[in-house]
């Protein structure tokens, strides 16, 4: 069972982003809000961030700080307005509790804002999501064809449904082969309703980690080999794809 999401340390290293408020997806609908991070360059592709069923903690931040350094310009919108989880009952809540069309409106207008961006160079995003993220990172790429390229960490929803045909993206999913949540079976099933409808896709099963093995901020899941080789292999897929 998942534990209790720990607080970064004093040795943390200073946010390369900032809290952003943007447009919602609507007239009259308040603005959204989440966190941006740009490249010490001043401009590079864009990435959307989409967090974990805990919400937009620092873990997600700290995504797209790393991102960031790296030259990508990085939002991760914050699909809960403001509510966080710290324990995964509470965590568990918030996931369920999540309105799917209103999720909808609100990634479309991240990534209106994020393409709209004067940093971003480039006429396609990125999306990166882990755990419900990285479900709704596929959902938010076959409702836009400005997304090309995702990348699927351990992603799960269970009232998320998935039209592959309107997927134009390429995708990247890594997977724990100790994922209870996300078994391998679900990621080859993944794969193979990809290739089945004509994606592209590359999906890896990394051996003896399970479930969040990304997040450093959880010991008790967080593998720093797989991890480093995901991000590695997440690094190398943006460039790929998005240029």
């Amino acid at each position: 069972m998942a534990k209790k999401q720990s607080r970064p340390g004093k040795g943390a290293p200073r946010r390369a982003g900032q809290d952003w408020d943007f447009p919602a997806d609507g007239d009259g609908a308040p603005a959204l809000h989440g966190y941006l991070a740009l490249p010490a360059s001043g401009h590079g592709r864009g990435v959307l961030v989409l967090q974990e069923w805990w919400g937009l903690v620092d873990h997600i931040r700290d995504v797209c700080d790393r991102l960031a350094r790296e030259g990508f310009v990085a939002l991760a919108p914050d699909l809960y307005h403001g509510e966080r989880a710290r324990d995964p009952d509470a965590a568990g809540r918030l996931m369920m509790d999540l309105e799917i069309p209103r999720a909808e409106r609100d990634l479309a207008a991240a990534a209106q804002a994020l393409l709209g961006h004067q940093s971003v160079t480039g006429p396609r995003l990125g999306a990166i999501g882990f755990c419900m993220g990285g479900q709704l990172a596929l959902f938010a790429a076959t409702r836009n064809p400005r997304i090309g390229a995702v990348v699927d960490f351990y992603g799960i929803h269970p009232r998320v449904t998935l039209d592959f045909s309107q997927l134009e993206a390429a995708v990247l999913g890594l997977f724990g082969e100790r994922d209870s949540s996300v078994p391998p079976e679900a990621a080859r099933k993944l794969e193979s309703d990809l290739q089945s409808a004509g994606k592209r896709v590359r999906i890896r099963i990394f051996s003896g980690v399970g479930h969040a093995f990304f997040n450093d901020t959880r010991p008790d899941v967080y593998d720093a080999t797989a991890a480093t080789s995901a991000w590695a292999d997440t690094l190398a897929f943006l460039r790929q794809e998005l240029g």
